[in-house]
């Protein structure tokens, strides 16, 4: 059996191509053991990478394939340069700090949140994206077929957890109650970016209950990163 068939059957994806490419080159007799070892091994370690990328890219599902580069960076439209270099390091997530990202409809939350959660996918880091709404209707449904501690678990295990488009609708009380434990488990291990159309100061209403709320936003608060968009829709410029 020759070196690249049992390549394959080891399923060395990454250096079986390069071995491929190497001979089809005519360059696998030009390197040294090293230096061809080094190839090999780097070709597949960069394959392992972007394959466990994709895998949490398609595991995220994002509301908007974004990325760091493609953010519209101003200072007059809230996204300072530094506050978004900050993040992009992936650092708020190894502290389990949060990033609280308001604004007006259209003006780009979703996309920067999705832009961030992609940066993290890229570092490593399991990350979920929810649209709220559909999310509390997700769990409600979990508690009816008894998958509900699973659901919870799932959530709290991952890295990064993007909550979009927050208060929307005043919260219920059992919503109230699984947002309380969502952030109460992630609290200083886990991150979470929630972004809204409401101020921070307007959260106390949606959630609807004080104590609840006091709960909810002094976990929140005092270890956030904030980030408050202006300016017109950018949906549209685009029109």
């Amino acid at each position: 059996m020759d070196i690249q068939t049992h390549l394959g059957k080891l399923r060395l994806h990454g250096m079986y191509q390069c071995w491929q490419t190497l001979e089809e080159t005519r360059k696998l007799h030009e390197l040294s053991l090293s230096d061809g070892m080094a190839l090999l091994l780097q070709s597949e370690d960069d394959q392992r990478t972007n394959r466990r990328f994709d895998r949490l890219i398609r595991g995220a599902q994002f509301r908007y394939q974004a990325s760091i580069e493609e953010l519209e960076l101003s200072g007059a439209r809230g996204m300072d340069k530094s506050i978004i270099a900050r993040l992009a390091t992936g650092d708020y997530i190894q502290k389990g700090e949060s990033v609280l990202v308001t604004g007006a409809t259209g003006c780009g939350k979703s996309f920067l949140a999705s832009a961030l959660g992609h940066q993290a996918c890229s570092q490593g880091f399991k990350v979920q994206y929810h649209n709220v709404q559909k999310l509390f209707l997700k769990m409600k449904m979990a508690r009816v077929d008894g998958s509900i501690f699973k659901s919870l678990d799932k959530l709290n295990q991952t890295d990064l957890l993007i909550l979009d488009d927050f208060g929307l609708t005043q919260l219920e009380q059992q919503q109230r109650y699984d947002l309380l434990e969502l952030i109460e488990e992630r609290h200083s291990k886990k991150s979470t970016i929630i972004s809204s159309q409401l101020p921070v100061a307007n959260w106390y209403h949606v959630i609807g209950d004080e104590t609840i709320a006091d709960a909810i936003l002094d976990r929140l608060i005092h270890t956030s990163h904030r980030v408050e968009l202006k300016g017109e829709s950018m949906r549209r410029k685009k029109l």
